[in-house]
């Protein structure tokens, strides 16, 4: 890359059909849009961004997106993860070792823009943690036990020390006050990171939990998690789509 120019920041969203619990996900209307759309448009309009690509291995996908304009990476079918499968794309673009990916999912319809520029600073400190990704205070004690909404605790500097669907910490006096933060599932690491990241063998806590940045925990990688105000509910099961819709009309985008 030449030194006069801006170093690229690509969201990257990994999307798959199969998905076990809602087969077909990425396409599910969302007041009349499909949900990979939606995503799509909310990360183009973040300020740090400079390109937006869809990677999936699905002719369907690829057709939908295609269809209302969007750009895609066709990746192989074997990925483990969303991370594995931005990886696998960021290979296929010849992408820079000090290029930025934001790893987006695909499920977070209502995805604040705001959010992508935040989660993108950490990686233009120097030193530059490894990866970073945010997290966000819950406010709704009825969320804390749900295995959906990932928790994520953290030392003083903001370093990730655990990721889990149970609630962590967990108070041993009733008496005791503190918050619980929800992880949102939103990542930025370099090229040079993902390419290391895709070689390191299945964590143990990541098989039993079923969370990928468990990897990078247990291989001693950092995860510098930077805490928002700003939420993003995402689409775990159908009967979810129509909270979102709610959101959107209340926000006069339905």
């Amino acid at each position: 890359m030449k030194p006069e120019q801006k170093r690229r920041v690509i969201v990257m969203i990994p999307a798959r059909y199969g998905a076990s619990r809602f087969p077909g996900k990425p396409l599910a209307p969302i007041a009349g849009k499909p949900m990979i759309r939606r995503v799509y448009e909310c990360a183009a309009r973040a300020g740090r961004i400079t390109d937006v690509r869809i990677a999936t291995d699905d002719e369907r996908i690829r057709e939908a997106v295609e269809g209302f304009g969007g750009a895609v990476v066709m990746t192989g079918a074997d990925n483990r993860t969303g991370s594995d499968r931005v990886a696998d794309a960021a290979a296929r673009m010849g992408l820079a070792p000090d290029d930025i990916l934001v790893n987006v999912q695909g499920d977070q319809p209502v995805l604040d823009p705001h959010c992508l520029d935040q989660v993108v600073e950490p990686l233009l400190e120097n030193p530059a943690p490894e990866m970073s990704t945010l997290a966000v205070r819950i406010d709704r004690p009825e969320r804390i036990g749900d295995p959906n909404d990932v928790k994520v605790v953290f030392d003083a500097s903001g370093t990730a020390l655990y990721f889990s669907r149970s609630p962590i910490p967990f108070g041993r006096d009733p008496e005791t006050v503190f918050d619980t933060y929800k992880h949102l599932g939103i990542y930025a690491y370099t090229r040079e990171f993902l390419e290391r990241f895709r070689t390191l063998p299945t964590g143990r806590l990541e098989a039993v939990e079923k969370l990928e940045q468990l990897r990078a925990l247990e291989h001693g990688c950092r995860i510098r998690v930077v805490v928002t105000d700003r939420d993003s509910p995402s689409v775990d099961v159908p009967a979810d789509i129509a909270r979102i819709e709610a959101f959107l009309k209340q926000q006069g985008q339905g």
